[in-house]
């Protein structure tokens, strides 16, 4: 059975890094996981973790708008981003003699992004989430089904309630400090995971002092969102777990109904 290596590395600041060397290809994946997704928002605040996805392709204190995306296309690299309940992730794959590019962008964006959020970024943003929310749930046949389905699931307090698009009142009603301070709380490389994945030299340190140059310095973040049960306080975990219970309560309550079908021989 073939075995993946994996090397497991922390930094002061607590950044958590990856490393699994793979030279079948001269290509390298970096990948960025962030400890937050839709079921950090609160009420009213739906839809943030999905709109941050994009602002941070916005630029940075010395990236413009889009740079991002360019400098990654122009040496024949991918990337994207995804968000979901749990989590937030930005990747690029490139050729190997490029992974450094790849790991100063990553750094850049989390160092440096606040200076670069305006007004006019987060409307323009804003703009296009709802324009792919109308795209991927409202305006097709069944698109709100997923969201039904959580809310069925779970409990209005429950974490897990919303969708990760989130809701058009509450994406109107994002200010532009909300957005700041979502990124503050969250954005931190205590708070973070990088993994690099393929073809890079193992020897002299690298790419581990390229991870130390770029991400060293950033600063940590006192507990980074967590609160109990996945970002939700003690009060309200009592308020789920009893919603739970009556829940199962009242499925074992009702009657079960089996079909049987005769089948003709």
């Amino acid at each position: 059975m073939h075995s993946v290596p994996i090397e497991r590395h922390r930094l002061p600041n607590g950044l958590r890094i990856i490393l699994s060397r793979d030279t079948a290809t001269p290509i390298v994946a970096v990948n960025l996981w962030y400890d937050v997704g839709s079921k950090h928002e609160r009420p009213g605040k739906t839809g943030f973790a999905h709109l941050f996805e994009h602002m941070m392709f916005q630029g940075s204190k010395n990236l413009a708008k889009n740079e991002h995306y360019t400098f990654i296309q122009s040496v024949g690299g991918s990337g994207n981003a995804s968000t979901h309940l749990d989590r937030t992730n930005y990747y690029e794959t490139l050729p190997s003699h490029e992974l450094e590019l790849a790991i100063w962008l990553e750094a850049e964006r989390m160092a440096n992004l606040l200076p670069a959020v305006t007004q006019e970024k987060l409307d323009n943003q804003r703009d296009v989430v709802k324009n792919e929310r109308r795209s991927v749930v409202d305006n097709v046949p069944y698109g709100t089904w997923d969201e039904k389905l959580q809310e069925l699931l779970f409990p209005e307090s429950h974490p897990y309630h919303h969708s990760t698009m989130g809701s058009m009142e509450d994406l109107s009603a994002a200010k532009l400090e909300d957005v700041k301070a979502f990124f503050s709380t969250y954005y931190c490389p205590n708070n973070a995971v990088l993994t690099i994945a393929g073809d890079f030299e193992p020897g002299d340190g690298q790419p581990l002092d390229q991870v130390r140059h770029g991400h060293g310095e950033i600063d940590v973040v006192a507990q980074p969102g967590k609160r109990d049960f996945h970002g939700w306080s003690q009060q309200e975990r009592l308020t789920i777990e009893s919603q739970r219970a009556q829940s199962h309560s009242q499925r074992r309550q009702q009657p079960r109904i089996t079909r049987m079908t005769r089948i003709k021989t």
